[in-house]
């Protein structure tokens, strides 16, 4: 009994830090301050933060009205390398469930197609193509 005692205690010791050894601080987000995904691109997830950290540009559009809206975002084709997407299909998922397909080689020659931040939601840009294509409330972007 006193020998099992003195493994408990001897355990115990063990794991506990010794004396003036650092403590070990374990880093995390507090509770609610999670960067939610705006986008899932295939797997990968973006927050918005990173989306605004990536290389901007500034993209036209001219509506079905004939207005010309200038909106910032970040080339779709970007955030396709990033995520290490390939394939012959991209498709455009809206947080309505609503879809959208382009040929990838479609989008490959677009210098101007981008994903654009300048609302409350993501908005896909794609100058020149049809107005099917310019989804709302983008969340997803996948490519088969």
């Amino acid at each position: 009994m006193l020998l099992a005692g003195l493994l408990v205690l001897a355990f115990l010791d063990s794991c506990t830090s010794s004396p003036g050894a650092d403590p070990v601080v374990e880093e995390s987000i507090p509770a609610g301050e999670e960067a939610a995904a705006a986008l899932l691109v295939g797997k990968v997830p973006f927050n918005m933060s990173q989306l605004e950290g990536m290389e901007t540009l500034a993209v036209e559009y001219e509506g079905k009205d004939g207005e010309v809206t200038v909106s910032t975002g970040v080339l779709v084709l970007d955030l396709l390398v990033e995520a290490g997407k390939t394939g012959e299909t991209v498709v455009f998922v809206a947080n309505d469930g609503y879809e959208a397909e382009l040929a990838l080689s479609k989008l490959e020659g677009c210098v101007d197609c981008a994903v654009a931040f300048d609302g409350e939601e993501l908005r896909l840009v794609l100058p020149d193509f049809p107005s099917n294509l310019q989804v709302k409330g983008l969340v997803e972007i996948t490519v088969k």
